[in-house]
């Protein structure tokens, strides 16, 4: 079928529509734009169908899809066919085709509707309109009746107005109603065609309910298949879940199993590492052990070196007595010498400084001598020089051997000698002088018979040198010097020169031994070695000792191919001052062939020499050595280790140790058994220090004798003497020193005395192994010593002793010595000859067992004694018995300690310390030693103690429970169990439920707590078992009663409450009694008047003193059955003490800091007084002294004047503040517990004194607990001083006042704030919301207070936060203002005003309230809210005036804009009983009389205090006339002034044709009773005071007065003058003659002339009329 095609009446009827809805919208162009909005409605629906078909074509390809669909089914059921998209399509045209057909109808129902108000109103207007008319029609009739011309021509012009309005809208409104007409017509064609289409729109309704219908089934059958797929979804998921269930049960075995073995590898890990800590630990003891070790030697170290010190000391004091001792000695012999020499009669000053002078050139003597023999050094070095030059210069020549120097220049060789006999000035007889003291010298010095020979020898070669020399001397000059001595001269100082350097470093070369010479070839054959061998080898001097003389022989022997010869260099630099060589040069000699030399070696210090003797040949140098030893010890002993072998204890054997010296010099030795061998030298040092004290003090002597050998050479006889008796009482000193030492004697200084105490210590320690009688002594040189040690073994086991010889020589090494040996005990012992039994009880049995092992190879027979004072407490068993060979016995030790056991061994048992101490025996047959053994123990008690021993619960309540605590002691050293046994059930113990451990001599704490079931009373024992089965018994006793009344809750738990917070519990007291039944509870005894009958009680609540507790109510009246609801509210706060100990403590604080600045800025300015010095007039410096360090120290030294005690703070002041502040913010929490009694009486007081006390009973008291716990507030208050009130004080009624106060968040979490609901109705209120505080975080609140009433306020604003609620208390007071004013309202006149210039008024205002009181002055021209020149001006403008007088509120203005009248000031508050100033300044800037204005005075409450209506004039000359009738409005104009180009006219032209002023004058006469009343009207004349510069008077005068009279006016006064700021009073007075008509008008014009700054006419016109009415 062709749907295209296919055109129906219902499509034709909708074109139709659709054609009348275009022409309907066309026919009329007004309402188009109207029409557009329902033409954009029809798009939009158009578009939200071809949507809607969209889904259809969906909907229907759905269907075409499904074929078993039960829609089908449903829908052949309504239409018995299926229906096609064609259909279906063509209802939803239809339906939008109605739908717009629809919306065109009410479209043009609105404009009709439309049209009809707007028609309504039209005519609404157009009847004002008529009334208005006719209201002016009457307006005008009734001025022109009053003759108001003016009035007439306004209402004229305001009726033409109203006309052409009303013409208009009777236009508009014919417009209307014609359009309405039109509209109307529309409207019904629309309705037509509405009901043209109503059985359409039905078969359209009906199409649409199938349709829906339809869609509500395939909506089903969709649902239905969502529910399957869902289904099947949901047993996917479910499969999968099972799925992923079993896989994580499988993960997690896998996981357990993982966890299993890592836990097992854990343990296995732990244990090695166990094992390793304990290998860490024992390698950490070990060398813990070895550092106590270490530090115990270093400890003897110290020690020793302390007494070694301490003898070095000695010795040093020692020897400065001796010093001192010498110099006195010294003294006195001077002193002996000057008196000896004054006794002769000599001059002993005169001979001392002959002496000093003799001793002085002794002195130069000398230093002249050693210059010589410098500069002998100097020579001959020079000589040498020249000698190895000529040696250098021949090497160059042939190999052939060539003779010597002193061959080739025999001339050189004799210059030589005689250069050196010029060197020496000594004279021959100085020179035997010299030699005679040196053969003294060698004399005295040399002992042995050897040295003697030597000495000789000596002495006969020095007589023949001396006599070589004498021989020399006379033939030493020549008579004339000849040619050969002057070349020789120069020739000698030119090799001089030439050759320094060389041989200085040759020199250096030979002296230093390491001369290396290439080998030299003679005949062809290289020789190696020296060219001369030396017999012996080594020139050794062994043994040698200081001061001796040693000579020693030594044969040269030419070993070279070639003839030589040798020449003696010299000897080592350091063997000059000790050695010299005896060589004679025997020339040249031929191979093999030798020579003699002597070598004499006089040592002056102990020490080991070694050099070398330098001799040069034809070959080259060689040189012999040189080795001087000194005396040496060289000890050994023939076995350092000892080994005694296996010995049974009680033997002794005994090894003898030899000790040799192979060396020649004797020394000391000690044997030291306990320390090392580098501590032995350290205590050996006292020996060396003696030994070499003696050497020094040995070489100063040798010193002595010499110099005093020399000065006998000088031929001084006293101090020859002198120094004799000083050496001879030094040798004396020495010889008794040396005497005192032998091999069995050793000196005190020579031995350290910790030595023997250390010995003393090694041989009580090692007594097994001990040193014989020598254990120190002398060992001299090549000797030999023997030494014994015995062994007597007392303990079986290996016995060992280590021992060094120590040597007071220091280059002699100590000799270690170990000895070793075994002891073998007894036969028969004791394995464990200690028994320890540790701690034990009386009454308590105890056993161990004794091992005896045998080594014996037969039986023996052994018995076990106990002593007899243990017999009653202590049993060996079997008291005899028999030990077989190699074998071991057990016995039984059975210990029973009895309470007697401190009576019977007093000896043995320690009764303080309960430590007892037996000893015991076994006898051994055949043995004569018996076997000891000990047994030790500790006997204890095994009580338990309580006190008290008695327990008194006293009285207790059926519902309550009364605790007591007792003190359990354990007087037992072990451990005991303990616990209570058949406890009651109305008794509970704790802790633990009264089982426990009790340590030794502990105690503990046992709470028992008493809870009554029965009124009667308790007498009962509580039995406490220990360990062991010991009971101990606590007698207990109480009194149980039922009181009266009852609480709900004994026991109350705050919840943690911040400071600054409150919690409340809720609980009730009850009065069980009725009326019916009496109190049936037992008495006990001690209260005999129990059974009190059913009566009202009286309770009241006691609170603890300084408690953070408040109960509400405290006090009360119970009737039986009645019970009474208690608030308890908990209120923590900081305590008052603890804020001022803090404040306190804070100003100390802060008075150290500020010392410490004040400190720190002294030291800063002094160091700027240091630095910057100031130049001063005269030159000098002046330090710049800071002015603030005074005006600083001064003000803080007072703010910190420490309060001494803490009630000087007092709360409110700042300390007291910041220390409250300081508490908040490191304020943790506090917990606290209060017991609040209850007092409940017997009844109520008598009835004949209700005023007396009524009966109490302590049976009757209830107790309640409170536990409180406070913490720390989160939020705090940080403004007004940390106070919770805010106090607006008194505000005044209808002000508002504001105040804020700022909280801080001082917790660590979040806080969201809330506030509570203030008063609605009340005066305070909350302006800001509250927000989320961070920590740290602050908010400000801002609060108002508005009084309406005069009285006071109170409310609690409470700042709420998670955790805690801040409840702040807002107060204030209202106060109603009474202010009043000097002006009491309506007009102030300030007159006439010169243009440009002011004048003022002042207005006071009185405050006589008790609060400050603001206020606003008010201006009605400045005011905003009132209109100026609008409503007001209109009516005043169209209403009628009779009086002069009226004037608008506000009037003529300044043309520049600015307010006429100023006001200053403006706004303020005035202070309680204080007054205000309020100044009105009147400025005008052009000439007008109509200046007003309007002045309110109103408080902040706008209640207004005054109105001042504020009026003045202003002109532009200085004379001005006031009065007459008003010509011209009060206002100058209703529009703003128009500027109009007139052309000006010249300065001439306005000066003749200057215009007068128009005043008119209307007189009244009035008539009655035929009588007429003159009328009289004044007018008035002033002069206007200015700052200008003006005349000081003006003058006025009337033209023309007397033609005044004709008509009957009278003028007075007709002239005059006016002062400045004065004004005078101008009288007209009109009396009507004889022959006046009624209602006639007498009018004429009179000039009058004003004469000032300028002349001012004016003409004033006269009217008069005779009135009848009356006015």
């Amino acid at each position: 079928m062709d749907f295209e095609d296919r055109k129906s009446p219902f499509d034709v009827a909708s074109d139709r529509c659709g054609e009348l809805g275009v022409h309907l919208s066309t026919d009329d162009d007004e309402d188009n734009e109207e029409g557009g909005a329902g033409q954009k409605t029809f798009k939009d629906e158009e578009a939200v169908l071809s949507s809607d078909l969209n889904w259809l074509e969906e909907l229907y390809e759905e269907d075409d899809s499904d074929v078993d669909g039960d829609g089908d089914l449903a829908v052949a059921a309504v239409n018995d066919k299926k229906r096609s998209y064609a259909e279906t399509a063509r209802m939803f045209k239809l339906r939008r085709n109605l739908d717009q057909l629809d919306c065109f109808y009410r479209q043009k129902e609105h404009d009709v509707l439309k049209a009809r108000e707007e028609l309504k109103l039209c005519r609404q207007n157009v009847e004002s309109l008529v009334v208005q008319r006719d209201k002016l029609e009457k307006d005008i009739e009734r001025q022109r009746a009053e003759d108001n011309s003016v009035a007439v021509f306004r209402l004229r012009s305001q009726h033409k107005h109203l006309c052409q309005k009303l013409q208009c809208e009777e236009e508009l409104e014919a417009h209307i109603s014609t359009g309405l007409k039109q509209q109307e017509m529309e409207l019904s064609e629309v309705e037509v065609e509405l009901g043209r289409f109503s059985s359409l729109r039905q078969e359209v309704q009906e199409e649409e309910r199938v349709f829906q219908v339809l869609k509500n089934q395939k909506a089903a059958t969709r649902l239905q298949q969502e529910r399957k797929a869902s289904q099947n979804l949901q047993l996917k998921m479910q499969h999968l879940r099972d799925k992923q269930a079993a896989m994580l049960r499988k993960e997690e075995a896998e996981c357990r199993r993982k966890i299993e073995e890592g836990q097992a590898s854990r343990k296995t890990a732990a244990k090695y590492l166990k094992e390793t800590i304990k290998r860490m630990h024992q390698r950490e003891a070990e060398k813990e052990q070895e550092n106590r070790k270490l530090l115990e030697k270093r400890i003897q170290a110290v020690k020793s070196l302390k007494s070694n010190i301490a003898a070095t000391q000695e010795s040093l004091r020692v020897h400065q007595s001796r010093a001192k001792a010498n110099t006195r000695q010294k003294e006195q012999r001077q002193r002996q010498l000057r008196e000896s020499l004054q006794a002769q009669g000599i001059n002993s000053i005169k001979h001392m400084y002959q002496q000093k002078q003799l001793e002085e050139l002794k002195r130069k003597q000398e230093e002249f001598e050693d210059r010589q023999k410098s500069n002998r050094v100097e020579i001959v070095s020079k000589i040498l020089q020249e000698e190895q030059l000529v040696k250098n210069r021949k090497r160059h020549q042939a190999r052939l051997p060539k003779p010597t120097t002193t061959d080739k220049f025999p001339s050189l060789g004799r210059a030589r000698e005689k250069l050196l006999y010029y060197l020496d000035p000594s004279p021959p007889s100085a020179t035997r002088e010299s030699a005679t003291i040196q053969l003294r010298q060698f004399s005295d010095s040399s002992s042995t018979p050897s040295a003697s020979s030597d000495v000789e020898d000596l002495r006969e070669s020095m007589h023949q040198e001396v006599d070589d020399q004498s021989l020399a001397d006379s033939l030493a000059e020549p008579e004339f010097s000849g040619l050969w001595d002057q070349n020789y001269k120069m020739l000698l100082n030119e090799k001089t020169t030439l050759v320094q350097m060389e041989v200085k470093q040759e020199e250096l070369a030979v002296a230093s031994g390491k001369l290396s010479l290439p080998p030299k070839k003679v005949h062809g054959k290289g020789l190696k070695g020296p060219p001369f061998i030396s017999k012996p080898e080594v020139i050794l001097f062994k043994d040698f000792e200081v001061g001796k003389l040693y000579k020693k022989k030594i044969v040269l022997t030419n070993i070279s191919y070639i003839t030589n010869h040798c020449k003696l260099l010299g000897v080592s630099a350091h063997l000059k001052d000790f050695m010299s060589i005896n060589f004679e040069p025997p020339g040249s000699l031929s191979t093999g062939m030798s020579c003699d030399m002597q070598a004499v070696f006089q040592p002056m210090i102990n020490e080991d020499l070694e050099g070398e003797v330098h001799f040069a040949s034809a070959v080259g140098p060689f040189s012999v050595p040189v080795r001087c030893t000194k005396k040496r010890c060289d000890l050994e002993v023939d076995s350092q280790f000892i080994d005694f072998g296996s010995h049974v204890v009680g033997q002794t054997i005994s090894w003898t140790i030899t000790l040799t010296n192979k060396g020649a010099l004797a020394t000391l030795f000690s044997l030291d058994t306990c320390l090392s061998p580098e501590t032995s030298h350290v205590q050996m040092a006292s020996h060396v220090s003696a030994i070499t004290c003696q050497e020094t003090s040995s070489q100063s002597r040798t010193s002595v004798d010499q110099s005093s050998s020399v000065s006998l050479g000088t031929g001084e006889l006293q101090p020859k003497q002198e120094s004799q008796e000083i050496s001879e009482a030094q040798q004396e000193h020495s010889e008794s020193e040396a005497s005192a030492t032998g091999p069995e004697v050793i000196p005190e200084t020579c031995v350290s005395p910790d030595v023997d105490a250390q010995m003393g210590k090694s041989h009580s320690d090692s007594d097994d192994i001990r040193l014989g009688n020598v254990k120190e002594g002398e060992i001299g040189p090549f000797e030999s010593i023997h030494l014994e040690v015995v062994f007597t073994p007392t303990i079986p086991g290996e016995a060992k002793l280590d021992f060094h010889i120590k040597f007071s020589d220091l280059t002699s090494k100590p000799i270690p010595i170990q000895v070793r040996g075994v002891a073998v005990g007894v036969p028969v012992w004791v394995v464990q000859p200690s028994i320890d039994l540790k701690i034990c009880m009386f009454d308590r049995l105890y056993q161990d067992s004794i091992m005896v092992q045998s080594r014996a190879s037969t039986a023996l027979k052994l018995t076990f004694e106990v002593c007899p004072e243990m017999r009653k407490h202590m049993e060996i068993l079997p008291k005899t018995g028999f030990i077989q060979a190699q074998s071991g016995f057990n016995a039984q030790l059975k210990f029973l300690p009895r309470s007697s056991l401190s009576k019977d061994t007093k000896n043995l048992f320690d009764q303080d310390t309960g430590v007892l101490e037996v000893p015991l025996t076994v006898q051994v047959a055949g043995q004569v030693k018996p076997v000891h053994f000990t047994v030790h123990a500790v006997v204890t008690s095994s009580n338990l103690q309580f006190e008290p021993t008695e327990v008194d619960f006293g009285i207790c309540s059926i519902y309550q429970s009364v605790k007591s605590s007792v003190r359990l002691t354990n007087l037992s050293l072990l451990p005991q169990d303990f616990g209570f046994l058949g406890v009651p059930e109305f008794i509970e113990v704790q802790p633990n439920d009264g089982f426990g451990t009790l340590l030794p001599q502990e105690t503990l704490e046992i709470d028992l707590v008493f809870s009554a079931n029965k009124a009667k009373e308790y007498n009962f024992q509580l039995s406490c078992r220990s360990g062991i089965n010991r009971d101990f018994f606590l007698s207990c006793r109480a009194v149980g009663v039922h009181p009266p009344l009852a609480l709900s809750h004994s026991l109350v738990q705050f919840g943690a409450t911040a400071v600054g917070d409150h919690s409340t519990a809720v609980l009730y007291l009850i009065n069980h009694q009725k009326n019916h039944n009496q109190s049936k509870q037992p008495i006990p005894s001690v209260a005999k008047d129990a059974m009190a009958p059913v009566a009202p009680r009286l309770f009241s609540l006691t609170l603890p003193k300084d408690s953070d507790i408040s109960i509400t109510p405290s006090t009360g009246r119970l009737l039986p059955g009645e019970r009474c609801l208690v608030q308890v509210t908990f209120r923590p706060r900081l305590l008052d003490q603890d804020i001022r100990e803090e404040a306190l403590r804070l100003l100390h604080r802060a008075k150290l800091l500020c010392e410490k600045e004040l400190e720190r800025n002294r030291h800063a300015e002094q160091e700027t007084k240091k630095e910057v010095p100031v130049e001063t007039s005269k030159g000098k410096k002046a330090s710049v002294v800071p002015k603030t360090s005074t005006v600083s120290d001064g003000p803080n030294a007072d703010q910190l004047t420490e309060p001494s005690n803490p009630a000087d703070i007092q709360p409110g002041s700042e300390q007291y503040e910041e220390a409250r502040a300081s508490l908040l913010y490191s304020f943790t929490q506090r917990y606290s517990e209060y017991t609040v009694p209850c007092f409940v009486s017997d009844g109520d007081p008598p009835e004949e004194d209700r005023q007396a006390q009524p009966p109490w009973s302590p049976f009757n008291n209830l107790h309640l607990k409170l536990q409180c716990l406070a913490v720390q507030p989160p939020l705090v208050v940080i403004s007004n001083h940390g106070q919770n009130v805010i106090d607006f004080h008194r505000v005044a009624v209808g002000e508002k006042v504001i105040k804020r106060f700022t909280v801080q968040n001082i917790s660590k979490e979040s806080l969201d704030l809330r506030s509570s609901m203030l008063d609605l109705c009340g005066p305070f209120s909350l302006l800001n919301a509250l927000r989320c505080l961070r920590p740290g975080g602050k908010q400000t609140l801002v609060l108002a207070f508005s009084p309406s009433l005069e009285k006071k306020y109170c409310e609690s604003l409470e700042v709420r936060s998670q955790k805690m609620t801040l409840e702040m208390i807002v107060c204030g007071e209202g106060v109603f203002p009474a202010v009043t004013s000097s002006h009491p309202g309506g007009l102030l006149d300030f007159g006439y005003v010169l243009e440009k210039e002011s004048t003022s008024h002042v207005l006071k205002l009185q405050n006589s309230s008790a609060v400050a009181v603001g206020f606003r002055v008010l201006l009605a021209s400045l005011c905003p809210s009132q209109p100026q020149g609008g409503a007001d001006r209109v009516a005043f403008l169209l209403g009628s005036y009779r009086d002069s007088q009226v004037q608008p509120t506000v009037g003529t203005q300044n043309y520049s804009g600015l307010s006429v009248f100023s006001v200053v000031p403006v706004e303020g508050s005035i202070a309680p009983g204080q007054s205000q100033d309020i100044t009105v300044t009147f400025q005008p800037d052009h000439p007008a009389v109509n200046y007003s204005d309007r002045l309110t005075i109103e408080l902040i409450n706008k209640s207004k205090v005054c109105v001042v209506d504020l009026r003045g004039a202003a002109s532009s000359h200085n004379m001005y006339l006031f009065g007459g009738d008003r010509l011209t409005v009060p206002i100058e104009s209703l529009l703003p002034p128009l500027i109009t180009g007139q052309p000006q006219l010249p300065a001439e032209s306005e000066e003749m044709e200057k215009p007068t002023i128009p005043v008119l004058v209307t007189l009244r006469a009035s008539y009655s009773a035929g009588v007429i009343t003159p009328a009289v009207r004044e007018l008035q004349v002033g002069c206007i005071s200015s700052t200008q510069p003006s005349k000081k008077s003006g003058e006025f005068y009337w033209d023309n007065a007397a033609s005044l009279q004709q008509h009957g006016f009278i003028v007075e006064p007709t002239k005059g003058t006016v002062e400045t700021g004065h004004k005078r009073t101008l009288t007209v007075t009109w009396t009507p003659h004889c022959g006046y008509k009624p209602y006639e008008v007498v009018q004429t014009c009179v000039p009058l002339t004003l004469k000032g700054d300028e002349t001012n006419v004016y003409r004033v016109t006269l009217m008069a009329l005779v009135s009848t009415t009356s006015d």
